[in-house]
């Protein structure tokens, strides 16, 4: 997990992960990672093909595009996730990016549990684009991730505290997941002081984790988010992803 790899096309170093996302990326000297938020999310489709758009209309290559942020109805089981992931790799197969069963773009897939989408869509994008300071890299965004170890067999059989929800619980699958967020942020030679956001994701009650488990982070720490929503993946109950994104846009 603490190597990483350079995807020239784009500008930008990954973490690899599983087929379909690496667990995070981060620019490369003489490139900056920027993100765009869609007002209204749009269906994943149209997403990408407006995310390709955008790119040409400022000069970069679609093999710019380093991270997304996608939206779902439902948390998928295992099957679904494995079927809707092979569509979505898709058109980053067409792209030049997701080759030989490697993907360097990072990705956070949630589903909101209220106002939930009619179907999976893209809320968000991120993508590399030149930067004034060339000596070096500017800008990072870690993938989320549950309280499940990735690529070590089924999510199932890698939840921290499967069926579990009790305080004591949540506090575990909290620490499992800060603490794969701290090493995808040193791999990639950040620290937790070096985000813009922080955001958690789930439907139970973590305010009792935050004195305890958060505030020690650092001392320049942003803001954490919390939006109530359920990772994507039955079983998994808390994910996080942060990013510290150079500029950030509203489309």
């Amino acid at each position: 997990m603490n190597e990483t790899k350079v995807f020239e096309a784009g500008g930008y170093r990954y973490i690899p992960g599983v087929f379909q996302y690496s667990a995070g990326v981060a620019a490369e000297p003489g490139f900056q990672v920027e993100r765009v938020r869609f007002r209204k999310p749009l269906p994943i489709v149209e997403g990408f093909a407006w995310a390709e758009r955008y790119l040409a209309s400022i000069g970069r290559s679609v093999t710019a595009f380093c991270a997304c942020e996608l939206r779902s109805p439902e948390p998928f089981t295992e099957d679904g996730f494995r079927s809707f992931n092979r569509d979505y790799v898709g058109t980053l197969e067409r792209w030049g990016i997701f080759r030989n069963e490697e993907n360097p773009v990072a990705r956070t897939n949630i589903c909101p549990e209220f106002a939930k989408p009619k179907e999976p869509v893209m809320y968000a994008f991120s993508y590399t684009a030149l930067s004034k300071h060339e000596g070096r890299g500017d800008g990072f965004i870690i993938a989320g991730s549950g309280e499940a170890i990735e690529g070590k067999g089924s999510y199932k059989e890698t939840i921290v505290r499967l069926g579990e929800t009790t305080q004591d619980a949540l506090r575990d699958k909290t620490r499992a997941v800060l603490g794969e967020m701290k090493r995808r942020l040193m791999a990639l030679g950040y620290r937790w002081d070096d985000a813009s956001y922080i955001q958690a994701y789930t439907v139970h009650d973590i305010g009792f984790l935050m004195q305890d488990e958060f505030a020690h982070l650092g001392s320049n720490l942003p803001a954490i988010t919390w939006l109530f929503s359920r990772p994507p993946v039955v079983n998994i109950e808390f994910e996080m992803d942060v990013r510290g994104a150079v500029v950030e846009r509203l489309a």
